[in-house]
C-alpha cells in the first residue's frame, strides 16, 4: 500500500552545502509550513500511484484469488483485465486510492519530520536508528487515520465487470457499516497491516535515508545537485533518488509483505467464499500458507511489487521534489 508514500517521507531535510563568505541564502519561508509539507506529500502520493495504478489492480486480484483471474500470472492478468472490463477496468478502485493516498502521504511526511524531532530531542536518540523508530511510527499513524478509505478502496478493486456489489465510494461506505458491523468493519485486516506496516515503514526510510545519507557525504558532486530554490541546500539528481527508493521499496517489501497479502484477504471479507475461515489474522495466515503455500500464497504477487517501485518511484521522487521547490521547503 504504500511504497511511494514511505518513500516520500524519508526524504529529510537535505544537508546544506558550504556557503561562500558574505553570500546570502533565501529568507525561511515557515508560514503555513504544515500546509505546505501536506500539499507536497499528498500531490507527490497521488502522482506516484496513479502511475502505478493497473498494478495496484492487478496486485489485489492476484492476492486474493479472484475466481475470473487465478489461473493467471502478472503479466496475463494486465492483458485479461482489459479483453474483460475494458482499459478503465485497470484503474477501478483509483478513485477512492486518491481520496486516501493524498492525506496518507502527507500525514505520514508530517509525522515522520515531527517524530524524527521527538526521538532525537525527547529521547536522544540519533543517527541511523531514529530514521526506523520515526519512520515506523509514522507509518502506523498514516495507517490508522486512513484505513477505512483502504477497505474502500480494495473493495472496489476486487469487484469484476457484471458482478457488482458496491456502485461506488459511497455505497460502499454504506454497505459496510450496515452489514460488517458498523465502524468497526472498516477496521478488518489492522492488525496485519499495523505488523507488516511497522517493518515496512521503518526498514524503508532507514534504507533510503542511510543511502541518501552516505551518497551525498562520499560523493556530493557526483550524486547531489544544488536546491533551485535554495542553492546552499544539496540534493539528490533524479536519478539517483529513483535508485535509493528502489533499492529500499524492494528491502521493505521483502520482509513485510506477508502481512500485505493477509491485510488484503481480511479486507475482503464476505466477498470471499472461504470469509468465515479468515477472520483472525492467525487464521487467515494459516489458510493461505494451508492452502497455497509460500511462494504461491503468502508471497503471491510479490513480483508484481518489485515492478511497480521502479516507477512508482521515480514519479514520487520527482514530483515531490519539484513541489518541495515549488512550495520553497528547502
Amino acid at each position: 500500500m504504500a511504497a511511494a508514500a514511505a518513500a516520500l517521507a524519508a526524504a529529510e531535510p537535505p544537508p546544506a552545502m558550504p556557503q561562500a563568505a558574505g553570500a546570502g541564502g533565501p529568507a525561511a519561508r515557515r508560514d503555513f509550513y504544515w500546509l505546505r509539507s501536506f500539499l507536497a506529500g499528498g500531490i507527490a502520493g497521488c502522482c506516484a500511484k496513479t502511475t502505478v495504478a493497473p498494478l495496484d489492480r492487478v496486485k489485489v486480484l492476484l492476492q486474493a484469488h479472484n475466481h475470473h483471474y487465478r489461473h493467471l500470472g502478472v503479466f496475463s492478468t494486465l492483458r485479461a483485465v482489459p479483453k474483460k472490463e475494458g482499459y478503465l477496468g485497470l484503474y477501478k478502485g483509483n478513485g477512492a486510492m486518491m481520496i486516501r493516498i493524498f492525506p496518507y502521504g502527507a500525514i505520514q511526511f508530517m509525522a515522520f519530520e515531527q517524530y524524527k524531532t521527538l526521538i532525537t530531542t525527547k529521547l536522544g536518540v540519533s543517527g541511523h536508528v531514529h530514521r526506523l523508530m520515526a519512520g515506523s511510527m509514522a507509518g502506523m499513524t498514516a495507517v490508522i487515520c486512513t484505513y477505512p478509505l483502504d477497505m474502500v478502496r480494495v473493495r472496489l478493486a476486487f469487484q469484476v465487470k457484471g458482478e457488482h456489489t458496491y456502485t461506488g465510494i459511497i455505497h460502499a461506505f454504506k454497505m459496510i457499516y450496515a452489514k460488517e458491523g458498523g465502524f468497526l468493519g472498516f477496521y478488518r485486516g489492522l492488525m496485519p497491516t499495523i505488523l507488516g506496516m511497522a517493518p515496512y515503514a521503518g526498514v524503508s526510510f532507514f534504507t533510503f535515508g542511510t543511502l541518501k545519507s552516505v551518497g551525498l557525504s562520499y560523493a556530493p558532486t557526483l550524486l547531489g545537485r544544488p536546491s533551485s530554490d535554495n542553492p546552499n541546500v544539496l540534493v539528490l539528481k533524479t536519478h539517483i533518488n529513483l535508485l535509493c527508493g528502489g533499492v529500499a521499496g524492494a528491502i521493505a517489501q521483502t520482509i513485510s509483505y506477508p502481512f500485505d497479502v493477509t491485510r488484503r484477504r481480511m479486507q475482503l471479507g464476505t466477498v470471499l467464499p472461504e470469509f468465515e475461515k479468515c477472520l483472525t489474522m492467525r487464521e487467515t495466515m494459516k489458510y493461505v500458507y494451508g492452502h497455497h503455500g509460500i511462494r504461491k500464497g503468502l508471497y503471491r504477487g510479490l513480483s508484481l511489487n518489485y515492478i511497480r517501485c521502479v516507477p512508482s518511484q521515480a514519479v514520487a521522487f520527482t514530483t515531490y521534489e519539484l513541489m518541495k521547490q515549488f512550495f520553497h521547503l528547502n
